[in-house]
């Protein structure tokens, strides 16, 4: 393309679409009559406009700058970036992956040319962020940004944090007391408002997993018949977790990395890299009013291992990258540190995603349980873990839907958020046994992904 990237194949496109369903209409969009006004620059910005079902057509960007060197990903690189006006909720969008299709062909109507303000702007303010540093996010802590030159100031700064901690987690376990004091029905009268204003104590004490946990509690109150169980549940969890602070020094390390982390202290990926070629078993977000959370599971086809890669963007901007779920990326990742931690860095790339027939183990409904139960032991803030459940049967019970073990009889519960891909893997199933990728927890089990039993597909259900 430039001196800034190699120019990209149509499968190397392709491979980006996150679902077969976008990787189909970007080939549509993949032809001259769809787009106007469209070029590439040499500092890797891909341009055009398309027309959309709207009087205005579609504004698509794409910043490709070292995307694609020749043999792997520019050190540091998450792969292309893309900007689009279109309304699709899916990275990269349809419009994207045409505009890069058309790239690939080398067709005359996409054009070596400066690039037009708009297009500029984006990739300008975009690259300027990127060295600024990544955003960072709440509650469970990213990655932490290199510290200063002066160790020593880090230390009297990471001392005054741990010191404001300190004093809020000594709050916060003072206002449990009076809630239990008081009797939960209080916490039902007294509105949103009473854990909102906790949450913010804890903001003010740097403490933003304490406060993304109070907020939590305060939407159980007055949420089915057993919400003071539930809420009586959490908060004992949240007084463990202070207690855990306040005493960290006595604990393991592990264990007192943990409860660093869960308190929200930033940490950074310090294990060795692991090159693996990583299968990309599920990629969903979740969004607030302030952050988006992308969530992306990987298994080692060789190491056998599986991790959780997060990234994160400001509210209304989607975090990168975007990685094809079905296929596989060879790629380093760099383990974070914690008691039972299975979340990695994701360092380095060599070239672009490839399919793969390999399939994660399978275990038991049994074994789900059994592997949540040892997990707990490590981390006992954990919500869930992931777990490939093998040759079972998506069937109903009574309101609910459970995933019945074919071999053992025995099922798990799906969680009511497994409403969104449910109808696909039963579909899939059809009556037999298939194997099924997702989090198992204490709410129960929310499948991501899918496989028939015989040969197949990997089948995305989030």
């Amino acid at each position: 393309m430039s001196q800034q990237g190699a120019l990209p194949t149509a499968d190397q496109v392709s491979a980006l679409a996150p679902d077969r369903a976008s990787r189909v209409a970007g080939s549509e969009l993949a032809v001259p009559g769809a787009w106007s006004d469209t070029g590439w620059s040499d500092d890797g910005v891909v341009w055009g406009l398309c027309v959309g079902g709207g009087p205005q057509p579609h504004r698509t960007v794409v910043d490709v700058a070292d995307a694609w060197s020749p043999g792997r990903s520019a050190p540091g690189s998450a792969g292309p970036a893309y900007e689009c006006s279109c309304p699709s909720g899916t990275t990269p969008c349809a419009h994207a992956l045409g505009l890069l299709l058309l790239r690939s062909a080398e067709d005359a109507s996409v054009r070596r040319a400066e690039a037009p303000g708009w297009a500029a702007r984006w990739a300008a303010d975009r690259r300027g962020r990127a060295g600024r540093g990544r955003d960072a996010g709440h509650g469970e802590a990213p990655e932490a940004v290199p510290g200063p030159a002066d160790p020593e100031a880090a230390r009297r700064r990471a001392e005054r944090r741990a010191e404001r901690v300190t004093a809020g987690a000594t709050e916060l376990e003072q206002r449990l007391a009076d809630l239990l004091r008081g009797g939960l029905a209080a916490a039902e009268q007294a509105g949103y408002s009473l854990w909102e204003e906790t949450a913010a104590r804890m903001v003010d004490a740097q403490a933003p997993g304490l406060a993304a946990r109070v907020r939590e509690l305060g939407t159980i109150p007055g949420t089915g018949p057993d919400w003071p169980v539930r809420l009586l549940q959490e908060c004992a969890l949240l007084h463990l977790l202070v207690r855990g602070w306040l005493r960290r020094e006595r604990l393991p390390a592990d264990l007192a990395t943990t409860v660093r982390s869960r308190v929200g202290l930033p940490a950074s990926a310090v294990g060795p890299p692991v090159r693996d070629r990583w299968l990309v078993l599920a990629q969903y977000d979740t969004a607030d009013a302030r952050l988006t959370t992308r969530r992306i599971w990987l298994y080692g086809t060789e190491s056998e291992r599986t991790a959780l890669h997060l990234s994160y963007g400001a509210a209304g901007r989607v975090p990168e990258p975007a990685l094809p779920v079905g296929l596989a990326v060879d790629a380093e990742l760099a383990a974070y540190p914690g008691a039972g931690q299975v979340r990695a860095a994701l360092r380095e790339r060599f070239g672009s995603p490839t399919p793969t027939t390999v399939r994660p183990a399978g275990t038991s409904t049994a074994g789900a349980v059994r592997r949540y139960g040892e997990a707990l032991r490590e981390d006992p803030w954990l919500d869930s873990v992931p777990v490939t459940l093998d040759r079972v049967v998506p069937a109903p019970d009574g309101g609910r839907w459970q995933l019945t073990d074919a071999d053992a009889g025995t099922a798990l519960p799906l969680t009511p958020t497994a409403r969104s891909g449910l109808w696909r893997l039963v579909a899939l199933s059809g009556g037999a046994p298939v194997r099924v990728f997702g989090e198992y927890g204490h709410r129960g089990f929310t499948p991501l992904a899918a496989w028939p039993e015989g040969p197949g597909e990997v089948v995305p259900l989030c």
